[in-house]
C-alpha cells in the first residue's frame, strides 16, 4: 500500500507513452518494426512494448513518464517487459507490483554501483531489473534472479551510452532481449561462468566491475 500509487502511475504512464509509439510514427519506429517482423508473442511484446516507448520518448513526445534512476527510458525499460509478462500470466496486481518493485528496485541497486553519469548504457541496467522482475514473477528464487542479472551482464553489459537519442529504443530492444534470454538460462540453471568477461564469482562481484 505504502507503494501502490507511484507504482500505478508508472504503468498508467509508461503503458500511455508505449502505446503512443506503436500507434504513431515516432523515431526509427523500433517496437512497431519488431511487432510486424517477429510477430505477436509475449517475448516480443515485452521487448518491442520498451522500445516503442523509447521511440516516442526520444524524438519528443510530451506525454509523461515514471522515470527510474533519473531516466525516462529506464523507468519504461523496467516497468513494460515485467507488465506484459504478468498480463500474459493473468497474475494479480499484487503479484506485479511486487514484480515491479524487485525490477524497479535492482536497477537502482546497479545505477549505485555505475554512478549518475557514465558510458555505461542505462538501457543494460534498466533490462538486468527487468529480467530480475521476470524472474520474480515466474517463481525465480534468489539465485534464479541473481543468474538472470549475471547472465545479462554478461550479454550486453558493453552497450556504450553515446547520449538521448532515437537509436535508445534500439539498445532497449537488444537489452530487454538479452534479459529474456538470461531469464530463460537461468532457470534451466545456465550462467556465464567466472572469468567470462566482466562475469565475476557471484552477482555483487559482477556488479562491482561494472563501476570501474
Amino acid at each position: 500500500s505504502e507503494v501502490s500509487e507511484v507504482l500505478a502511475r508508472q504503468i498508467r504512464y509508461n503503458s500511455a507513452i508505449s502505446q503512443e509509439g506503436l500507434d504513431h510514427v515516432w523515431g526509427a519506429q523500433i517496437g512497431k518494426t519488431m511487432l510486424e517482423i517477429w510477430g505477436n508473442n509475449v517475448k516480443t511484446r515485452a521487448i518491442a512494448k520498451a522500445a516503442a516507448g523509447s521511440d516516442a520518448r526520444m524524438s519528443g513526445c510530451a506525454l509523461p513518464v515514471v522515470i527510474n534512476s533519473g531516466s525516462g527510458n529506464q523507468g519504461i525499460t523496467v516497468s513494460m517487459p515485467v507488465l506484459v509478462y504478468a498480463r500474459e500470466m493473468e497474475l494479480s496486481e499484487e503479484s506485479l507490483y511486487r514484480a515491479l518493485i524487485v525490477s524497479n528496485l535492482v536497477s537502482i541497486y546497479i545505477k549505485h554501483y555505475i554512478g549518475a553519469l557514465s558510458a555505461f548504457c542505462g538501457a543494460v541496467s534498466a533490462s538486468c531489473g527487468a529480467g530480475a522482475g521476470i524472474s520474480f514473477l515466474c517463481g525465480g528464487d534468489y539465485a534464479q534472479i541473481s543468474r538472470t542479472i549475471t547472465n545479462t551482464l554478461g550479454n550486453v553489459g558493453g552497450i556504450v551510452c553515446d547520449g538521448a537519442k532515437p537509436s535508445c529504443a534500439a539498445k532497449i530492444a537488444s537489452s530487454v532481449h538479452a534479459a529474456i534470454l538470461a531469464y530463460q538460462m537461468s532457470m534451466r540453471d545456465q550462467q556465464f561462468q567466472p572469468g567470462e568477461g566482466i562475469v565475476e564469482e557471484d552477482v555483487e562481484e559482477s556488479l562491482s566491475v561494472c563501476r570501474s
